[in-house]
C-alpha cells in the first residue's frame, strides 16, 4: 500500500504521494524520533485526533512526517503501524542515527505543507499548543515563524527537569543568546511552526546534525529577516528524555562550527593585535613602547594603582601615592575603572605592565570584533566584508598611533554596542529594556573612556542628524521611542555614575579644563599623508604634521579618502550612506582645528572648531582626535562597498573592486610598534633598601621628580608593589586659584630647577640662600624623607653637586643610587 523512494544521504521516504508537491497540504507535523518505540504510538494517535477535529479530515488538510533517526528498535515499524492506518502519517527513515538536526531537515525537505509545524515526539509541549502559534501568525501578517519559547513570562512550566538539566539548560541558554542568537530567549523548545517554503529553504540550507539545527535555523532567519515571534506555551519534562550531558558538549560544538566564521575573524583580529605589540610581549620586563613618551609607565602605574586601592579597600578614586601629600584624582585621569578593577586579580599575580600589554592586545581585537558584529548585524550578509569594515575601524592608522599610549582610545568595544542599543531604540520595539540596556552600556563605558565615549555621541549625532534630514518619514517614527529609551537610559545611567562623575569634577584634586592651545589640531596635509607606523608611512614628515608619535590624529591617506569619496557618490541614494559621508566629512573640517592654515596660498582661515571649543566638555578635547570618529565610518563605507562588488556578476567588475579598496587599504597596514631597552628600576629600590627613609609617611624624591618629561620613578613604585609614596608626578591636576588642568603638579622651585638641569636647559646655577630657603620648603610640603638620584642618570654629576650645596650637606651612595636623608620638618 506504501511506496518506498530512497531520499537524501541514503534515507528511504515511506508513503510519499507522487502526485503533489509542496505546498499541496495545509499542514506538515515534522515529528524527529530516535528509539520512541514506547511514546510514539500514543503520541500519533493524540497528534491525529487533534488535527482532524481542529484542521479537518480531507488528505489536503494535513499530514505527519516521523523521521525515524536509525533507531535500533520498533521505532520505524510504529510509525509504519500508524501509516497503515492513516495515510496522512509518512515515515521518513534515515540510513543512520545522526541525530536531530539531520532528521529535522529530512522531515521538512520531505513535507508539502504550506506550514509545517515541528515538534517533539514526547508531547512536552502539548499539540493543543498549536492554537497559539497559528493566532500569533494570523493576528501579525509579517511574521514568518512562531516558536513555542518557555522562557516567556506567562509560559506554563507544568514539570521541571532536575536541577542539574535546569542549570545545564540555563547556561546553554545563556551562551546561545551571547554567540548565536540574540533577541530569542528560548531558542530550543522543540515547538516550532514556520511558512512551508521558508521551512524548506531554511533547512535545505542548513548543515549541523545535532540539537544546535535550532540555533541555525533561526540565524538563517534572522539574515534574511524574516520575522520570528517567540509564544508562550505550555511545558512539562517527560521522563526518558534523550538529552544527555554529552548532547549539551556536542552541542556546544555545534555552536563553534556555526560561529566558525565568526571565531576565524576573532582569530585574525587577535593575531594581528599580538602583531602590533610583538616587540612588548616577547619581552615585557626589559622592554618598553619606544613611541608612547610617558604614557606607558603612566598607564602601567594606573593599573597597578587602582590594583593596590582594591586589594587594600582603599578609595580606588583618589591616592596619594603620587603627589605626595596633595594626591591624584583617580577619577579626573583615565585610569578606565571599568577594566583596571576587574583586572585586579592580574595585575597583582602579573603585574601591572603584563596587565597593560594585555588591554592593548585583547581591547583592540574586541573593538575589531565589536564593530565587525555591528556591520554584520546591521548591513551586510557578507562576513568578510563585515570583517574588513572592523579591520579598519581598529586598526586605521589614528588608532595605530594611540595604540602606543592610550587603551582609552583604542578598547572601543562598547561604542558599537552603544550604537546597537540606540538602533534598536528607533525600532520601538522594546523601548524600556532596550533604554535600560542603554544606560547600562553607558555607564560602564564612562569607566572606560569619557572622552572617547564623548566624541562617539558627536559622531552619532551628526550622523543622525544628516539622516534626518535625508530620511524624515523614519526620524519621525524614531523620534518618541528613541526619545523615551534615552530617557530611560539616563535615568538608569546617571545613579551610577553621579558620584563618581561629582568626585571627578567637584572632589580632591578636581580641575575643570585642560587647555591645550591653538596648535592641537589636524594640519589639511594630515589628513592625507600616511602615518609613522603605516606601510607607506614617513616618521619625519607624520612628526612634523603631528603633536607628538601617539597623538597623529589621522593620516588616512588620500588613495582611502579618494576611495571613501567615491564610495559616497556611488552609493548616494542611500540615506544611510549619505549621512556617513557627511559625518565623516564633518568631523574631519573639525578636526583642523580653530584656525586652518592653507599652506598652498599662504593663509589661514578661521575654523568651525572657534564656534564650540568652549562649549562644556569640548573646552578640554584636543580637536585633532575629532578625526578619529572617520576610522569607523570608513570601516563601514568599505564593508558596504565590498558586499556590493560580491553581487556583481561580471568576473572583471568585481576584481576592478577589490584593487580599489587594496589599493586604499594596503598604503596604511599597520606594522609593529617600536619597542627599546627599558631603564631597569634601581637597586635602591628592587631591593627595598629605601624602607628606612620613608616611614610614617614621609615621600620619595626621586631626581628629577616624575613629570610628564620622565615618570620612570612611576615605574619604580608600580613594579615594586608601592612601598613608596613619590613628590611631583605625571597625571592631570589643578594649577592656580582658577584650578585649571595641568599634566603633572603644581611647579615648585626644587622641582623646576632639577628638570630644567636634567634636560639641558639651564646649566648649574649658583646656589644662594634664597634658593636654599626655598628648597627646603619645597621639601617641607612634599613630607620629603629621602631624595634619590640614580648614579647612572644623565648630568647626575651636576644634579648631586646642586642638591648637596641646596641641603649643606654631601649624598651617601647606597647600592646604585645617592640619597640625602631629609630630616624631619
Amino acid at each position: 500500500m506504501q511506496n518506498g523512494i530512497l531520499g537524501a544521504r541514503g534515507a528511504t521516504i515511506t508513503g510519499k504521494p507522487t502526485d503533489q508537491g509542496p505546498g499541496s497540504v495545509g499542514l506538515s507535523v515534522v515529528i524527529p524520533a530516535y528509539r520512541e518505540e514506547e511514546r510514539l504510538a500514543p503520541t500519533l494517535k493524540v497528534v491525529r485526533e487533534y488535527l482532524d477535529t481542529h484542521l479537518g479530515l480531507d488528505r489536503a488538510d494535513w499530514e505527519v512526517v516521523v523521521v525515524d533517526d536509525g533507531s535500533p528498535d520498533r521505532t520505524a515499524a510504529v510509525a509504519l503501524e500508524a501509516g497503515l492506518d492513516e495515510p496522512r502519517i509518512r515515515l521518513v527513515q534515515s540510513d543512520g542515527n545522526r541525530g536531530k538536526g539531520s532528521a529535522l531537515r529530512l522531515g521538512v525537505a520531505a513535507s508539502l505543507g504550506r506550514r509545517v509545524l515541528i515538534m517533539d515526539a514526547d508531547l512536552a509541549t502539548p499539540i493543543e499548543e498549536l492554537a497559539k502559534l497559528e493566532q500569533t501568525l494570523a493576528e501579525d501578517g509579517h511574521l514568518d515563524a512562531a516558536i513555542g519559547s518557555r522562557a516567556h513570562r506567562d509560559s506554563a512550566i507544568e514539570r521541571q527537569q532536575s536541577v542539574l538539566r535546569e542549570v545545564l539548560g540555563w547556561v546553554g541558554n545563556r551562551v546561545i543568546r551571547l554567540v548565536a542568537v540574540r533577541g530569542i530567549r528560548d531558542t530550543q523548545c522543540g515547538f516550532k511552526l514556520f511558512d512551508g517554503d521558508q521551512a524548506r529553504a531554511a533547512f535545505g540550507a542548513a548543515r549541523l546534525d545535532g540539537w544546535a539545527i535550532d540555533v541555525e535555523i533561526l540565524q538563517y532567519y534572522r539574515r534574511k529577516g524574516w520575522p520570528v515571534a517567540e509564544v508562550p506555551v505550555r511545558w512539562a519534562h517527560q521522563d526518558g528524555s534523550k538529552v544527555q550531558l554529552l548532547d549539551y558538549l556536542r552541542t556546544l560544538v555545534e555552536l563553534m562550527r556555526l560561529n566558525a566564521g565568526g571565531i576565524a575573524v576573532a582569530t585574525l583580529y587577535l593575531l594581528g593585535s599580538l602583531f602590533l605589540y610583538k616587540g612588548l610581549w616577547s619581552d615585557l620586563d626589559g622592554s618598553i613602547l619606544a613611541h608612547s613618551l610617558q604614557d606607558q609607565n603612566q598607564w602601567e602605574w594606573f593599573f597597578g594603582v587602582t590594583a593596590d586601592n582594591i586589594s587594600h579597600l582603599r578609595n580606588p578614586l583618589f591616592t596619594d601615592f603620587q603627589n605626595m601629600p596633595d594626591g591624584v584624582n583617580l577619577m579626573g585621569n583615565t585610569v578606565m575603572l571599568g577594566l583596571s578593577v576587574p583586572l585586579t586579580p592580574v595585575t597583582l599575580l602579573f603585574g601591572p605592565t603584563f596587565t597593560l600589554a594585555l588591554v592593548f592586545a585583547l581591547g583592540i581585537a574586541a573593538t575589531a570584533w565589536s564593530w565587525y558584529w555591528l556591520i554584520h548585524r546591521r548591513l551586510t550578509e557578507s562576513r568578510w566584508a563585515a570583517a574588513a569594515g572592523g579591520a579598519l575601524a581598529a586598526f586605521a592608522p589614528p588608532m595605530i598611533s594611540h595604540a602606543n599610549a592610550h587603551p582609552n582610545f583604542v578598547v572601543l568595544f562598547m561604542i558599537p554596542v552603544i550604537i546597537d542599543r540606540a538602533l534598536r531604540l528607533c525600532e520601538g520595539k522594546n523601548v524600556v529594556r532596550d533604554g535600560v540596556l542603554l544606560g547600562l552600556f553607558s555607564a560602564y563605558q564612562v569607566f572606560l573612556g569619557e572622552e572617547p565615549f564623548l566624541l562617539a555621541a558627536m559622531g552619532m549625532a551628526m550622523f543622525a542628524v544628516v539622516y534626518a534630514l535625508y530620511d524624515r518619514d523614519s526620524a519621525r517614527r524614531s523620534a518618541a521611542p528613541l526619545g523615551l529609551g534615552l530617557l530611560i537610559a539616563l535615568a538608569v545611567s546617571v545613579p551610577l555614575v553621579i558620584f563618581p562623575l561629582y568626585w571627578q569634577f567637584f572632589g580632591p584634586q578636581s580641575y575643570h579644563s585642560v587647555l591645550h592651545g591653538d596648535s592641537a589640531g589636524n594640519p589639511l596635509r594630515a589628513l592625507t599623508e600616511y602615518s609613522a607606523r603605516s606601510l607607506f608611512g614617513d616618521a619625519e614628515t607624520a612628526s612634523r604634521l603631528s603633536l607628538n608619535t601617539t597623538e597623529q590624529n589621522a593620516f588616512y591617506g588620500w588613495p582611502l579618502l579618494a576611495l571613501a569619496t567615491g564610495i559616497t557618490l556611488w552609493m548616494w541614494r542611500r540615506p544611510l550612506v549619505r549621512a556617513l559621508g557627511l559625518a565623516a566629512l564633518a568631523a574631519a573640517v573639525l578636526s583642523l582645528g580653530p584656525s586652518v592654515e592653507i599652506e598652498k596660498f599662504g593663509i589661514t582661515v578661521p575654523g568651525p572648531w572657534r564656534v564650540v571649543r568652549h562649549l562644556p566638555l569640548l573646552e578640554s578635547v584636543i580637536e585633532g582626535r575629532v578625526a578619529m570618529i572617520c576610522a569607523p565610518v570608513f570601516g563601514i563605507l568599505i564593508a558596504l562597498a565590498l558586499d556590493r562588488i560580491i553581487g556583481f556578476r561580471a568576473r572583471e567588475h568585481r576584481w576592478v573592486g577589490y584593487l580599489a579598496v587594496a589599493a586604499a587599504i594596503i598604503p596604511i597596514l599597520p606594522l609593529p610598534l617600536v619597542t627599546e631597552e627599558r631603564e631597569p628600576v634601581p637597586a635602591f629600590i628592587t631591593q627595598g633598601l629605601y624602607e628606612d627613609y620613608v616611614m610614617d609617611g614621609r615621600s620619595l624624591v626621586a631626581v628629577p621628580l616624575p613629570d610628564p618629561r620622565d615618570a620612570a620613578a612611576l615605574h619604580w613604585q608600580s613594579s615594586t608593589g608601592f612601598g613608596f609614596k613619590l613628590a611631583g608626578g605625571y597625571f592631570n591636576g589643578p594649577d592656580g586659584a582658577d584650578r585649571v588642568g595641568i599634566y603633572g603638579a603644581k611647579p615648585r622651585m626644587l622641582d623646576t630647577l632639577l628638570a630644567d638641569m636634567r634636560w639641558g636647559t639651564i646649566p648649574a646655577p649658583a646656589v644662594t640662600d634664597d634658593m636654599r630657603d626655598e628648597a627646603r620648603r619645597d621639601l617641607a610640603a612634599w613630607n620629603a624623607g629621602v631624595l634619590v638620584l640614580p648614579v647612572r642618570q644623565e648630568r647626575s654629576a651636576e644634579l648631586s653637586g646642586t642638591i648637596s650645596e641646596l641641603l649643606g650637606k654631601e649624598p651617601k651612595q647606597v647600592a646604585d643610587c645617592l640619597i640625602w636623608h631629609v630630616e624631619p620638618f
